[in-house]
Parts: C-alpha cells; sequence; structure tokens
C-alpha cells in the first residue's frame, strides 16, 4: 500500500499524463523520439507541479467509451475546419454569428472544462464564458444557422457521452 501512495505521489494522474502526451505530439504533428520524450516529460511534469490544486480526482467510469468521444471530437475538428475554410472563402458577408446560452447539465466540474475547451477546440466555436451557478455556458459560434440544432449537437456528441465517461 506505501508503494501505491508513493507512486500516485510521483505519478499523481497517470490518465491526464498520457493524455498531455498525446495532446503534445498531435500539436508537434510528429513521433520523433525527442517530440515523445518531451511529451512524455511535460506529462509528468504538469500533473506532479499542480497536483495540490487539484481537489478531488477525476474518476473514469466508462473508460472505453473515451476513445469513440476522441475519434467524434476528431471528426467533428476535421469538418469544422473544412467548413470554416469553405464559409470565408465563399462569401464572408454571408456569416451568421452569434452567442448561444448553452444550458449545462454536467455536475462535475472537470466534466465541465472538458466540455468547454472540446467546444473551443472545434473550429468556429469557443466557451467564451459559464454562469456563476455554473448553469449557462456561454459560447461564440462563426456561423449559426439553427441555434436549437448546435445545442443537440453539442448534448448529443459532447456532454452526454461526458457524463457517461466521467459521471
Amino acid at each position: 500500500m506505501r508503494a501505491f501512495q508513493q507512486l500516485r505521489y510521483w505519478w499523481p494522474r497517470p490518465q491526464f499524463s498520457v493524455f498531455l502526451l498525446v495532446l503534445w505530439l498531435l500539436l508537434m504533428n510528429t513521433l520523433s523520439p525527442a517530440q515523445i520524450l518531451t511529451g512524455a516529460f511535460l506529462g509528468w511534469l504538469i500533473p506532479f507541479s499542480i497536483q495540490q490544486f487539484w481537489p478531488e480526482r477525476p474518476q473514469l467510469r466508462k473508460a472505453w467509451r473515451l476513445l469513440p468521444y476522441l475519434v467524434n471530437l476528431l471528426w467533428d475538428i476535421l469538418k469544422s475546419n473544412v467548413m470554416v475554410a469553405w464559409l470565408i472563402m465563399r462569401s464572408p458577408a454571408r456569416l451568421q454569428p452569434a452567442f448561444i446560452r448553452y444550458p449545462v447539465t454536467l455536475t462535475n466540474e472537470f466534466a465541465l472544462t472538458i466540455l468547454a475547451s472540446t467546444i473551443s477546440l472545434t473550429p468556429g466555436t469557443v466557451s467564451t464564458g459559464l454562469s456563476p451557478d455554473h448553469k449557462t455556458l456561454l459560447i461564440h459560434a462563426l456561423h449559426v444557422v439553427d441555434e436549437d440544432a448546435l445545442i443537440r449537437h453539442i448534448q448529443t456528441r459532447y456532454e452526454q457521452p461526458l457524463k457517461e465517461i466521467l459521471g
């Protein structure tokens, strides 16, 4: 038990470390040994140095749902990149930007952070604020034709899977 506690002290959040490593490699767009080592080091250093600021450990309830979530996210990022480029090249004057008040049902703060980050990672949308009661997320979208459809898309593609993964 003591060895496990020491391991948890030196490597406090293994899943977050792996996430940071993958994120680093995606940002660097290479699998060179130097970047893998740099990403692994940062993946260890960041969680280790900020562990005192994390009041609770996120618990993965259905970890197997994480892979489809990431695949959906990557697919949505790819589609959004193409759509944003098309909209801007076609006719920027036709864009219909809007702020949307998204009703949040997540109660887990970590899941809420992941949701806001996911929205901001998708080109054409950015999370701009959270209400003090954590019930409404303000989102800016580059082009909104149907606000309800965008809300349903976020609920089904991102929020519902995050509820299953993180509770």
